[in-house]
């Protein structure tokens, strides 16, 4: 017994290997995509605490809500650490309480369109001839409206709500994830592996997810990744446009709207809820970004 203990694996060598390939990853060794997932962990960490203690009735630092008009258009301070609006209503409290809204549109806005788009890319890509035609014709009428008025027009005729903003831009914006996957699925199709499942006889479910779709799985990632910013821009177009989430509710695209008209005396209004929307984006693009790079290499 003792002959073969050599031949084991030890957890202690298994450790190590796991670590140093982990850690020689391209995505790893990208420091500044690693900054920008810190920033999104840290911005989502933030969210998720600030809309649990709202739901417990402790909002911090203070009530986003709360008026005092003896206190409007204040300077940041030690106080009122960004400042406060033209209510006076302290910025940093609203901008904690926007964040969450932001995130939730994103993220879930995102699930939405890739629902739609993978369904629809994976339908195209696996069966082909006119039934790939037909969805990429209905891919190619959908991308001849821009994006963004097309929602604007949609939010405006079903009215402005968290959840009617979240539904239209899923909706709208599934097609360049439909192209991609389709594209990805006509690729896969014609692998030997792939073909060989074809051969056996197995039924298009089973090639489809366990041997399609996990490959394809990259691609829809990094779709995803690159697809949240776009959302976040898009809602804090609508909020700044009015058609967003509605007051007394913050979001960073409304608290930038109200401080349109105090531009010159309240900078502050514009500046910080700019610079988050600027800083989430940026972090979501790196990301992705950094992604495709280590999937192309």
């Amino acid at each position: 017994m003792s002959s073969f203990s050599g031949l084991q694996p030890s957890s202690s060598n298994i450790q190590p290997d796991y670590q140093q390939r982990v850690g020689s990853h391209p995505f790893c060794k990208n420091k500044i995509a690693l900054l920008a997932l810190s920033v999104i962990l840290f911005l989502t960490l933030v969210a998720a605490a600030t809309l649990l203690l709202s739901w417990l009735g402790l909002p911090w630092p203070m009530n986003p809500n709360a008026t005092d008009l003896s206190q409007k258009l204040l300077p940041p301070s030690p106080l009122h650490w960004l400042g406060t609006d033209h209510l006076g209503r302290d910025v940093f409290s609203r901008m904690l309480h926007g964040a969450p809204i932001s995130l939730t549109v994103g993220f879930t806005a995102v699930i939405v369109s890739l629902s739609i788009g993978v369904v629809i890319g994976s339908i195209a890509g696996f069966c082909g001839g006119k039934v790939d035609q037909f969805l990429m014709r209905l891919v190619d009428a959908f991308l001849c409206f821009p994006t963004f008025f097309l929602i604007l027009t949609v939010v405006a005729l079903l009215g402005p709500s968290l959840m009617n903003i979240v539904l239209v831009i899923g909706l709208v914006s599934w097609t360049g994830t439909a192209r991609l996957v389709r594209g990805e699925f006509l690729t896969l199709r014609e692998t030997p592996y792939v073909q060989a499942a074809f051969t056996l006889g197995q039924n298009s479910s089973t090639i489809i997810f366990r041997h399609i779709l996990p490959n394809a799985a990259a691609v829809i990632l990094i779709t995803a990744v690159l697809g949240i910013p776009e959302v976040i821009l898009a809602e804090a177009g609508l909020s700044f446009l009015g058609f967003g989430v509605q007051p007394p509710q913050a979001t960073w695209g409304n608290i930038i709207a109200d401080g349109k008209a105090y531009l010159l005396e309240a900078w502050w209004l514009i500046l910080f809820p700019g610079f988050a929307i600027f800083v989430t984006a940026l972090s979501f693009y790196l990301v992705g970004d950094s992604l495709r790079e280590a999937g192309e290499k």
